[in-house]
């Protein structure tokens, strides 16, 4: 009876492994088409005019979809799952402004860079503005980002909010709840653009970085094909587009 029920663990397990393989680069074109994960609430990267989903990760996917003959089925749904559904197969590619790190390479594959930036630190103090003065003070971040795990680094700091979406880490700021925000640069670019008197202030870098997208771990086939379709985007002028109409200037990384 133990010999049964240690083959069809066996039998199980294997199964299991063939289920959770990741859907190849043969498959998404027989399919016609790629599912791709974003936040859909983070601008300008992605997020909801609406009910339509737009900004400068969406409309970069859905031309490099294009350039792949594929059509987009698009997710939405909470940063800090984006790439947990992403090892569990339920899409085939994340486009959510994902910084690479060592720790996040490890369990999946990223793309080349589709832009670089930074966490910076946003205030309304004036003399909060450098990693120096953030010491004592109470900061907000997003849930599961590079900004989260770059502020508990910062020796002093008195407490890290993190909130599931970036608007809240924002309006804690706006409220007088936190002392500080650190967030991506282009994403406070756009929120003083769009909030000229809200009183924030941009301060210095925490840190530079890359973001990418990101395919199931060992995805080889699936990330050359979204970087080759990048590359044409760049020579074709077509990155330099979409970049110019959401940050006026081009945010590739040099």
């Amino acid at each position: 009876m133990k010999c049964i029920k240690f083959l069809l663990a066996i039998v199980a397990g294997l199964v299991f492994a063939v289920a959770a393989q990741a859907r190849t680069l043969e498959e998404i074109k027989a399919d016609g088409k790629i599912i791709v994960a974003t936040e859909g609430a983070f601008p300008p990267f992605n997020y909801y005019q609406g009910d339509k989903l737009t900004g400068f990760e969406v409309e970069l996917a859905e031309a490099i979809a294009k350039k792949m003959g594929l059509k987009i089925e698009w997710k939405a749904l909470a940063f800090d799952s984006l790439l947990v559904g992403l090892r569990q197969d339920r899409w085939d590619l994340v486009m959510a402004s994902f910084g690479i790190t060592d720790e996040r390479a490890k369990a999946v594959t990223f793309t080349n860079p589709q832009y670089c930036s930074g966490g910076v630190i946003v205030a309304k103090e004036p003399g909060i503005s450098t990693i120096k003065s953030l010491v004592g003070k109470v900061i907000a971040v997003q849930t599961g980002t590079t900004y989260m795990e770059n502020v508990r680094k910062i020796p002093g700091v008195k407490d890290v909010k993190n909130f599931p979406q970036n608007s809240d880490a924002q309006s804690a700021l706006l409220t007088g709840r936190v002392d500080a925000w650190v967030t991506d640069r282009f994403t406070i670019k756009a929120a003083l653009e769009a909030n000229p008197n809200s009183g924030m202030k941009q301060g210095d870098y925490l840190f530079v970085e890359r973001i990418a997208g990101a395919v199931k771990k060992g995805n080889i086939p699936l990330a050359n094909a979204v970087n080759k379709a990048m590359v044409d985007l760049m020579a074709d002028g077509t990155y330099k587009s979409i970049s110019e109409k959401y940050f006026k200037e081009d945010v590739r990384c040099h």
